[in-house]
């Protein structure tokens, strides 16, 4: 069998994507062991407030914007077919059995590592895939022994760009094209997206 291409799988709402989502996946993909970092757009989850979120389409059409220009970074849309609400452990099985030339692994931040036992069949993540955890501000980022050949703690820069920072800016007319990759920046420009009087 031939060696599987390390992949890394990297969730979020990319509401919208930015530039410190790009620069951490680079990294991952730069100085770690895996090959290929995959975007996987989560869809709205019901259960939550929809706040400023945006509808699934356009925030996979922008992250499909901004990986246009890299060979190494992916944009999926695997979780838009699966049953909603999308747990980690679902979506990592169902990637697995599509994908056998692929060995995945998790990409998280400090901030979920510390809620990780909380995740619906953690144990299973933990026995079955690799987890890269990212710092992030203020969080102290602890791995026992037990778990270090499975978890380890990559030592990326700590990027303090939030989307909740782009979208509030953004609403208040500010001018953010520095945060966002250009073809993205000129999405939500050309769209008026996250205006607050629109």
């Amino acid at each position: 069998m031939e060696k599987q291409i390390e992949t890394g799988i990297f969730s979020g709402s990319f509401n919208p994507i930015h530039m410190g989502h790009l620069m951490l996946a680079g990294y991952i993909s730069a100085f770690t062991y895996v090959k290929e970092v995959w975007f996987v757009v989560t869809p709205h989850n019901p259960l939550k407030l929809k706040e400023s979120l945006l509808s699934d389409d356009i925030r996979l059409e922008m992250v499909r914007l901004a990986l246009e220009d890299y060979d190494n970074l992916k944009v999926s849309d695997v979780e838009f077919h699966m049953p909603r609400p999308s747990y980690t452990i679902d979506t990592l099985n169902t990637l697995s059995q599509k994908y056998p030339d692929r060995r995945f692994s998790l990409i998280i931040g400090g901030d979920n590592w510390s809620l990780f036992n909380k995740w619906k069949d953690y144990e299973q993540i933990l026995e079955r895939y690799q987890i890269l955890i990212y710092p992030r501000p203020g969080e102290k980022i602890r791995i026992s022994k037990r778990l270090r050949k499975s978890v380890q703690l990559v030592n990326a820069p700590e990027v303090e760009i939030s989307s909740t920072f782009i979208r509030h800016a953004i609403g208040e007319g500010k001018e953010m094209r520095a945060f966002l990759p250009p073809k993205v920046y000129d999405y939500i420009k050309n769209n008026r997206l996250y205006r607050k009087n629109d």
